[in-house]
């Protein structure tokens, strides 16, 4: 795990700095909601500092998991299974580091495994624990990439995030329904066309 976090900081269960109260997190939303234009002491708000504080806890829930520790276990006993893994439409939820805005979308994650394999659920709580962060989609398909690699040692491993950002929808060009994709290929997958048309066949995504 140490070498993990050496190699990838960004596997580290907390951000850095002092973590403030949840007192000072909610007199903060309630700053913002003067801010807006609203009262914080009326009846539907007097709440609304505390539920989003609490909300938070939830939504970025993430910088207090290790994505290393999630990753930890692996199995040996594969009775020769030698070819891709493939978790896809995993269902993700984050937020744009740039706006604070929602990102929603799908995560496919495959590697071929040089001997043992992860447990299935593992791939989907990595995506999660790295959602669950102030993020740029860039950003959080390199990490999901690179912690899997590092974990296991696969001979490749391939990961294409597909989603909404609703900075795009809500403000600025408010282009709704557009998607972005972004892709990470290491070993196999980024050396050999061949098999990277495979996996993303295996995605059913365009090469």
């Amino acid at each position: 795990m140490d070498a993990i976090i050496k190699k990838f900081p960004e596997a580290r269960s907390e951000a850095p700095g002092e973590r403030p109260t949840r007192e000072e997190a909610e007199a903060a939303v309630e700053l913002l909601i003067r801010w807006a234009g609203d009262d914080p002491a009326r009846e539907g708000l007097r709440e609304t500092p505390a539920r989003v504080a609490k909300a938070y806890e939830e939504l970025f829930g993430g910088y207090r998991q290790d994505a290393a520790a999630a990753l930890g276990r692996v199995f040996e006993e594969v009775g020769g299974y030698d070819d891709v893994v493939l978790v896809r439409n995993i269902d993700f939820h984050s937020h744009c580091e740039h706006h604070m805005v929602p990102i929603i979308g799908k995560a496919h994650v495959a590697y071929l495994p040089a001997g043992p394999v992860l447990g299935l659920s593992k791939i989907s709580r990595v995506v999660d624990i790295f959602a669950r962060r102030l993020q740029t989609q860039e950003k959080m398909t390199v990490q999901i990439a690179s912690a899997i690699e590092e974990a296991l040692q696969p001979r490749g491993v391939a990961v294409v995030l597909e989603a909404e950002h609703l900075c795009m929808a809500m403000r600025g060009v408010r282009t709704k329904g557009s998607t972005t994709i972004t892709t990470a290929f290491h070993g196999i997958f980024a050396k050999d066309r061949q098999e990277r048309d495979r996996v993303l066949s295996m995605m059913r995504l365009s090469a």
